[in-house]
């Protein structure tokens, strides 16, 4: 398992924009299970209502773990997507 932790820089946090394009990077890695943590509130990166409502706001830390075949790789891709896109 491979973990990150990452502070939303985005003026408006995880919106339907960002939530979208992050569930389609998500998706590139079936064989990993993506989860984001805050607050006691988790959600798979792939469900899009899911991540939207975990009320995700600029400032936020959100912990990201990701486990499974391809978790390398994804944990990668995770984190050059959150720092270029939120």
């Amino acid at each position: 398992m491979k973990e990150f932790c990452y502070t939303i820089k985005d003026p408006v946090g995880i919106h339907a924009r960002p939530a979208g394009m992050l569930v389609k990077e998500a998706k590139l890695y079936p064989d990993c299970k993506i989860v984001l943590e805050k607050d006691g509130k988790a959600a798979e990166a792939t469900k899009l209502m899911a991540l939207m409502g975990m009320g995700v706001k600029c400032g936020d830390t959100v912990r990201v773990t990701v486990e499974g075949a391809q978790e390398e790789q994804a944990a990668a891709a995770m984190e050059t997507f959150f720092n270029e896109k939120l």
